[in-house]
């Protein structure tokens, strides 16, 4: 598979831990030039741009809270003032909240579910991503090729009681992705969107019990939970010439779910 990502200057949001670091990682295997963004984590984030760089690639830490717009027009236009603009964009962070209920915790009905909460993850999955694509977009055109992947979630497809708002948020960036793809298609970029299933991160690893693994795989056609290398993989197919014209599409990496 021809990638061509070396020295392509990729912008991975939410990359100190989870899927935005194994995605982040890949491009680094790859020999591109990695921005790696992070909120509150910047251990995370040096660990992450240690193992970009082990890789074969080249890192930059920067600091990036999607919560506010400040804070990501400064972080993208770092990116593109260090290495003169942008060629893939990983819109991989995101915000957990008590929009999707804990295992084990009461399942609050959706007349129930405060309009501030309903706002407020709306927001981190929405606003965020539209700021982040408007800053980093003049960095990208121009160059005659780029490519931008959103990271969805299977809740999206699947549903769960109580996950209204989160539901709503990742079915939204569906929407968006479909109409720049007819957009920044003529210019060269491609934009796609990569779904994951429940997926086997450190953090998923830390809560779910012994044991739990296993029998999420014997649901799965894969016979397996994907590990986050596999959607990373998907990722950098996507985000690079190995693309060559998938547009405006939607890759699941969930199993088979």
């Amino acid at each position: 598979m021809i990638t061509a990502l070396r020295d392509k200057v990729v912008l991975v949001t939410g990359a100190s831990s989870g899927i935005g670091r194994a995605t982040a990682v890949a491009y680094g295997a790859e020999g591109a030039r990695v921005a790696v963004t992070y909120h509150s984590n910047r251990e995370g984030a040096e660990l992450t741009a240690a193992r970009v760089a082990e890789a074969g690639g080249t890192a930059l830490v920067v600091r990036y809270d999607l919560t506010d717009e400040h804070s990501i027009r400064q972080a993208v236009g770092r990116v593109a003032e260090e290495w003169g603009g942008i060629d893939v964009l990983v819109a991989s962070a995101v915000v957990w909240s008590e929009a999707i209920p804990r295992p084990g915790l009461p399942v609050p009905r959706f007349e129930d579910v405060p309009a501030k909460q309903w706002q407020e993850v709306l927001h981190n999955s929405l606003d965020a991503t539209f700021h982040t694509l408007q800053a980093a977009l003049p960095a990208m055109r121009g160059r005659e090729w780029g490519r931008v992947v959103l990271i969805g979630a299977g809740l999206a497809d699947t549903g769960k009681p109580g996950a209204g708002a989160y539901g709503a948020g990742k079915s939204g960036l569906y929407g968006l992705m479909r109409s720049l793809a007819w957009e920044l298609g003529p210019e060269g970029i491609l934009v796609n969107m990569v779904v994951p299933g429940q997926t086997l991160t450190e953090t998923v690893r830390a809560h779910v019990p012994a044991g739990f693994p296993e029998e999420k795989g014997r649901t799965l056609p894969s016979g397996r939970m994907s590990v986050p290398e596999d959607v990373a993989r998907a990722v950098v197919f996507l985000g690079s010439a190995a693309n060559g014209n998938v547009n405006g599409e939607t890759l699941r990496v969930t199993g088979g779910a």
